[in-house]
């Protein structure tokens, strides 16, 4: 009887342990990112103890055209996030996946699935689409916390965002919060990253379009932080395994990328790695300090390359920091003003259409105009927070001249953007929507509305 209740015993824990393995061996996803017309990537993290991962996919209703990928790369460490890339997809074609960890089939709770970019040039007009966008998402950790009023709020507006019908969606700027116990090392800032990417309330979201993402301070390092962070290498290193954009920089250096959607190219920007203090002296002489840098020489010449090759009717370039708002006093492009002036100047010479700035950062949403002489006004559109803190307009902010009317919105918010509308009178829209998903603001404006006056 002994050695029955003995072998009962250890096939019970056996039983737990192998039940417990199946469910804490996925800590994070997974979600796909980087949809092209025949290619997609997908991401996940997974339990140090996991020996193999791979995914299994084929075309919505169609299981009998499955196939797998296999991830290849070491498993085993502490952290183990991991891109497993699709190819040989076909276009506009949905595909349903499912994540198989030591060759088992995860299941999730929300669908796995991703829709592969139309073939549209050349053959009929650019697609309508949606698309989503916001910052700064603060996820409380109270151990960690300052002391007082949790700075983190109601992460519930993931879960609204995750029922949108968007095309993809654009990280902002500080999409985790770094602490300070993660700035010293590299093991704290994959923590942080770590940590906030498996929470569950992000998983259905991110499973629930394509994601991009630039950065601000926060996702970087500490509060403010620009080249001088000893850990800035290791940070982008991060950055990279918790992301799925299509590049990221150049030689090494930075995260600066672009994609396009229909006919639309986003130009997302690194306000990051090569920025100068913002303390650093606006002039030298009178004359504007070149040595001051924000987005850096290297990183400048390929944005002003990129808008010049774009032919796309909108070209929307994104910064974790606002880009023209005159009367911010905080961190802005336009405090480094050789580099901001260089930007205008050449955006004035070239007399380039279609081009919107967006941004993050401030903690509230709203929508700039900067006009120009002889040249259509210049837009950026601020889109804040998510979960952190709500920041509202004080000082010369509070009746911003610069600010289109009623588009402030100083609540937890994200931005459902849209473009639409027939060849040559395409709108660029957007909407500022609530935790519930209420409408707390909006905008748009037209093509031609952003065009260079015919002389």
């Amino acid at each position: 009887m002994k050695a029955i209740i003995t072998y009962i015993a250890a096939f019970i824990f056996t039983w737990y342990g192998q039940l417990y393995a199946q469910s804490s061996s996925l800590v994070s996803g997974p979600w796909a990112g980087n949809v092209e017309l025949r290619t997609a990537s997908i991401w996940a993290q997974v339990s140090p103890f996991v020996k193999s991962v791979a995914v299994r996919y084929h075309p919505l209703g169609k299981p009998s055209e499955a196939k797998t990928a296999r991830y290849n790369d070491a498993l085993g460490k502490e952290f183990n996030p991991l891109a497993i890339h699709l190819t040989a997809l076909d276009i506009n074609t949905t595909y349903e996946y499912s994540l198989l960890i030591d060759g088992k089939a995860v299941k999730t709770n929300f669908p796995t699935r991703f829709t592969t970019k139309e073939l549209w040039q050349y053959r009929k007009p650019a697609p309508d689409f949606s698309f989503l966008a916001g910052s700064c998402a603060y996820f409380n950790e109270p151990p960690y916390d300052r002391p007082g009023k949790p700075y983190g709020s109601d992460s519930s507006i993931f879960e609204t965002m995750a029922r949108e019908k968007a095309a993809f969606h654009i990280w902002m700027g500080d999409n985790w919060y770094t602490r300070e116990v993660d700035y010293s090392s590299s093991w704290g800032l994959e923590y942080r990253a770590q940590r906030d990417r498996s929470l569950p309330v992000l998983q259905a979201f991110m499973a629930s379009m394509p994601q991009y993402a630039t950065w601000d301070d926060h996702d970087y390092g500490p509060n403010d932080a620009g080249k001088s962070y000893h850990f800035k290498d290791a940070s982008r290193d991060i950055f990279k395994k918790y992301s799925l954009n299509p590049s990221y920089g150049e030689r090494g250096e930075g995260i600066y990328t672009m994609f396009s959607y229909s006919d639309v190219d986003f130009f997302l920007t690194d306000d990051r790695f090569f920025r100068s203090h913002d303390d650093m002296p606006d002039s030298i002489n009178g004359m504007p300090n070149p040595q001051k840098t924000f987005l850096g020489p290297t990183q400048m010449e390929w944005l002003k390359n990129a808008l010049l090759f774009s032919r796309a009717t909108f070209k929307v370039v994104v910064m974790g920091s606002q880009v023209l708002n005159p009367v911010n006093r905080f961190e802005s492009i336009r405090h480094y003003p050789y580099e901001y002036h260089d930007l205008m100047r050449f955006l004035q010479e070239q007399r380039l259409n279609g081009v919107i700035f967006m941004s993050g950062d401030r903690h509230h949403s709203e929508v700039i105009r900067v006009p120009r002489e002889d040249n259509y006004p210049l837009y950026d559109v601020t889109v804040s927070p998510y979960t952190a803190g709500v920041s509202k307009a004080s000082g010369p902010e509070a009746n911003n001249p610069y600010r289109i009317a009623n588009t402030l919105v100083e609540a937890q918010n994200f931005g459902r953007f849209s473009v639409s509308g027939p060849k040559g009178k395409r709108v660029f829209s957007v909407e500022f929507i609530g935790i519930k998903g209420e409408k707390l603001g909006e905008w748009n404006v037209s093509e031609e509305e952003l065009k260079k006056p015919s002389k």
